[in-house]
């Protein structure tokens, strides 16, 4: 299956569809939201994916019990959910000129909407597809709504049983979803490579009949390259122009530089796939001279036999074989030969 989003190809035959996330690494600067976009285009992402919500279509102001988040291993520890979502979201005046960025620059933009007004301010800027997030795959009103507009969905499947992903595809196709891509994601920031668990790609798409990729949130580029070979054709990753700078994203997202070498590495992984091949091929044939094979390294006389002082396999490879080592070995040779000369059926009596 191949799925066209703004005439940019994603499925086997093409490189890995390469999506930056931007989601709060612009601190609250509509210039550095812009600064990001031009890093990402420079890096060579197809798309930027921004997310559209306000602290209010996510949660209620308070901060306490569950709405505050007290584990301390959590990036966000201290935080309650509304301040945090106050933090990261991107206000949605500034989804038209990061969008209109994009667009002149060549890279897809799209977002990630969390309620039903998401949906219909996204509908208002013509986005070309939609973006459910790990978080929301359980939200079936939300999928059908976004499904309804006819766009292409990419979903995270993070946190997702088997049958919750099942419900989530169902819902999507039945409400006019045609082209569907399913990330394989560990919904942990960051995630380890340990809980990656990348051998479910091929199985998804075995299942699911539809493109899978990758929504990574691991450090480094590693996982990414490995999903490719698994045959993730869309890779997710989250840029920032600088982790050090920080911000609610910074830890787990890469740097423009980084985020360059993953799109190199990524379309390398794709590359060197290729097809199930045995034997030379037509570069490695130029290669073929340089095996071994049995030459004399002594100058013979016509009836001499063969002795390992007088016969070996070296290079080039233009003689016999080096298995036919043995069975020459005490044969004669029919005339004088000199010492150089490529071992052939021909010289043997």
């Amino acid at each position: 299956m191949g799925l066209n989003m703004e005439k940019l190809p994603i499925g086997k035959h093409n490189p890995p569809f390469i999506i930056a996330e931007l989601s709060g690494n612009h601190n609250q600067s509509l210039e550095r939201a812009l600064a990001i976009v031009e890093a990402a285009a420079k890096a060579g992402v197809h798309a930027l994916k921004l997310q559209t919500y306000t602290a209010d279509t996510m949660t209620i102001d308070m901060a306490e019990r569950e709405f505050f988040i007290s584990d301390d291993k959590s990036l966000w520890q201290g935080k309650s959910l509304y301040k945090l979502y106050q933090e990261a979201y991107t206000p949605w005046e500034w989804h038209k000129p990061i969008f209109d960025r994009c667009r002149e620059l060549g890279i897809v933009p799209f977002s990630t909407p969390f309620d039903a007004t998401a949906v219909d301010f996204l509908e208002s800027l013509d986005v070309p597809c939609y973006k459910i997030a790990s978080f929301e795959n359980v939200d079936l009103p939300l999928i059908r709504k976004v499904a309804s507009t006819g766009k292409p969905i990419i979903m995270s499947t993070g946190m997702a049983t088997l049958a919750e992903i099942d419900e989530a595809v169902r819902t999507a196709r039945e409400a006019g979803c045609k082209d569907l891509i399913l990330l394989k994601c560990t919904s942990t920031y960051p995630a380890s490579p340990e809980e990656s668990n990348l051998l479910t790609i091929p199985h998804m798409r075995e299942l699911f009949g539809c493109e899978v990729g990758l929504s990574d949130h691991t450090l480094g580029i590693g996982a990414a390259v490995a999903a490719v070979a698994l045959g993730a054709t869309v890779i997710e990753k989250h840029l920032t122009l600088s982790r050090a700078e920080g911000g609610v994203d910074a830890a787990f997202s890469l740097e423009p530089d980084e985020m360059k070498i993953l799109v190199e590495e990524t379309k390398r992984a794709w590359q060197a796939l290729g097809k199930i091949s045995y034997g030379p091929t037509e570069k490695e044939k130029k290669s073929l001279v340089f095996r071994r094979s049995l030459y004399v390294v002594k100058d013979m006389v016509a009836g001499e036999e063969f002795t390992p002082e007088n016969l070996r396999a070296i290079r080039p490879g233009l003689g016999l074989a080096p298995k036919y080592y043995d069975v020459l070995l005490d044969k004669k040779v029919t005339r004088a030969v000199k010492r150089g000369t490529p071992v052939s059926w021909d010289i043997i009596i």
